[in-house]
């Protein structure tokens, strides 16, 4: 990095300090990705923690200390990385989810807030008195659904089951991540094809966030898609052939009274009613993400409020 004088961001030794580097990486970023100087400088600073090691109160009050060469040639590798679109949470390896961090790498999808909306209505559902209550998570992923409810209802029987492999040992870690931040999940997690190996009459509340997205979606070129794993996003069927294929199962494997609550593409709320109408269920409702889209949607085997 060329040395300017000091007031320019520089140590009086000509080193480049901290803010400035994170200030140089949020402005390449920024460029990049045409996003505003207030979003990159956020992800700069989550890029910045990870590298260094510092909280964010770390990172204000050595803000004006110069960066060694190692850290400066870590950060900058890792913003241009940023800048050509990776995920943060893959250049961080975490993301926070509900009430806890979770570690995250390729191969399996990042949690993302939309998400927190379907496991906030799981809690609403599971009774507050639930001995022997049975919940499965399919298509677990980072295990961030079936996590968080375990560490939410320890007095529940949470399940989870994923055909990935690298999903599913990712999952595992994620057990030991949310222990070592004082959660106590416990979560049985098999691989498996969905619902293949689950006895009939045995779940009470069965939750996912299928592939929804069409072979030709837009947004399989845009942003962290990228990146992420492709049989995670996409089904065929224009988006809908792993709900048929779940819902045809569903009905079978739930106990009296049990609920399926899915996860949707924005405009797929009616078309994954119709599915679960058609095997039978009743619909209870459907709730909206944080940017006003139909998100989730919840069915059972008898009448619930949503």
């Amino acid at each position: 990095m060329t040395a300017r004088s000091p007031g320019d961001g520089e140590s009086a030794a000509g080193t480049i300090t901290l803010d400035a580097c994170l200030r140089a990486g949020a402005r390449r970023m920024a460029a990049a990705r045409g996003s505003d100087m207030g979003e990159a400088m956020m992800e700069a600073r989550l890029i910045a923690a990870h590298v260094t090691g510092l909280d964010a109160a770390g990172l204000m009050m050595n803000g004006a200390d110069p960066v060694g060469e190692d850290v400066a040639a870590a950060l900058q590798e890792s913003f241009d990385r940023r800048a050509r679109g990776e995920p943060v949470a893959y250049l961080t390896g975490e993301r926070g989810f509900w009430e806890h961090r979770f570690l995250c790498r390729p191969g399996a999808l990042i949690p993302r807030p939309d998400t927190e909306i379907l496991v906030e209505w799981a809690l609403e559902l599971i009774p507050r008195s639930a001995p022997g209550y049975r919940v499965l998570d399919l298509g677990t992923g980072t295990g961030a659904i079936a996590l968080s409810l375990s560490s939410a209802r320890p007095d529940i029987d949470v399940f989870a089951v994923d055909r990935s492999p690298l999903a599913l040992e990712l999952a595992r870690e994620n057990v030991t991540f949310l222990r070592s931040q004082g959660a106590r999940p416990d979560v049985a997690m098999w691989r498996g094809d969905w619902l293949s190996a689950v006895r009939p009459g045995s779940i009470d509340l069965l939750v996912g966030n299928p592939p929804y997205l069409a072979a030709d979606d837009p947004h399989l070129s845009q942003g962290d898609l990228r990146f992420e794993p492709h049989e995670a996003l996409v089904a065929d069927e224009a988006g809908l052939g792993d709900y048929r294929r779940l819902l045809r199962s569903a009905y079978e494997v739930l106990r009296p009274g049990g609920v399926v609550l899915f996860e949707h593409g924005a405009d797929q709320a009616e078309a994954v009613a119709v599915l679960m109408r058609d095997i039978g269920l009743e619909v209870i409702g459907t709730r909206r993400d944080l940017g006003g889209n139909p998100r989730v949607t919840a069915a059972g085997t008898a009448r619930r409020r949503g």
